[in-house]
Formats: structure tokens, C-alpha cells, sequence
């Protein structure tokens, strides 16, 4: 997501652009009540993953979004060809985008993508969710980005 683009930036950056007339008071307010919620609502998990990418921290986003899309790959040869690629993105010791699991969980997934099921990297997609709850999502609800969301989406209602 470029920060210039990113309409989510320019509303908290300098109010320059509004909001989505579909992103509600209620929604954002719901983001506050658990990091479960915020993941399921429409505008969440994007609004999340821009805080993350201004904090230099959205690898573990990305890779829970990645596992997500994985999980729904039906063709075997895919499958095969997606779990190397998220290997080598995310797992692989000193990969680019490398995500902080335990040695057990990253064995057990060199293991696992040998022949690749839906679920062989939901371990590690358990332990990012945990790290992301509990590490940044305090400091996301806390944010300067959250809070000035927040009273644009109100002031807007009022308006």
C-alpha cells in the first residue's frame, strides 16, 4: 500500500481525503472491543495493516492475509508451489519478510511443505495472530492513527 495513495493515510496524515461513506462509527468503535473483531469487520484488517506497515512491523499481517488465501487453494500443484514461495518469504531463516515463531514450529513446517496441506502452516499462522493481539494491537487502539480515524468517522456523522 504507497502512502501517498493509501486513502487511510491521507485521513489520518492531514485529513486531506475522507473516509469510505460505508465505514461506520460503529465499526471502527467495534475494533476497540477485540483484536478478533477488528480482524472480521470489512475495513479492519486493512486499516490494521496500514498501522503495522507505518510501524515497519506488517510481516505478520501479511503473512496471516497469505495463510488465509492459502488455505483456500484447492489444486495440489498450487498448494505445492505457494507453501515454497511463503517458505521462503516468511519462514526460512533469514528470509525477507522472516516472522517470529519458535524453532519447533518453523521444523515441523520445513517438515510439513514436503507435501503441503491446507493447514501446514497454521501453527505459525496461530503464533503471528497471538504476537499481533497481544504486542500491537494495544499500540494500534492507543495510536494517533486510530484516535484521529476515529473522531474524522464522528465528525463526519455529525456533520
Amino acid at each position: 500500500m504507497n502512502r501517498r495513495n493509501c486513502w487511510i493515510c491521507k485521513v489520518c496524515r492531514d485529513g486531506s481525503e475522507r473516509p469510505p461513506s460505508n465505514l461506520t462509527v460503529e465499526e471502527v468503535l467495534q475494533w476497540a472491543q477485540s483484536f478478533e473483531k477488528l480482524m472480521a469487520t470489512k475495513y479492519g484488517p486493512a486499516v490494521y495493516a496500514a498501522y503495522l506497515k507505518m510501524e515497519y512491523s506488517d510481516e505478520n499481517m501479511q503473512f496471516w492475509m497469505a495463510c488465509e488465501t492459502y488455505k483456500k487453494i484447492a489444486s495440489r500443484r498450487s498448494r505445492v508451489s505457494r507453501a515454497k514461495k511463503l517458505y521462503e518469504i516468511y519462514i526460512q531463516p533469514e528470509s525477507p519478510r522472516e516472522i517470529n515463531i519458535d524453532s519447533s514450529t518453523r521444523e515441523a513446517i520445513m517438515r510439513n511443505i514436503q507435501e503441503p496441506t491446507q493447514s501446514c502452516f497454521e501453527e505459525a499462522q496461530k503464533v503471528v495472530y497471538m504476537h499481533m493481539e497481544r504486542d500491537s494491537y494495544p499500540r494500534f487502539l492507543k495510536s494517533e492513527m486510530y484516535q484521529k480515524l476515529l473522531k474524522t468517522i464522528q465528525s463526519n456523522k455529525n456533520s
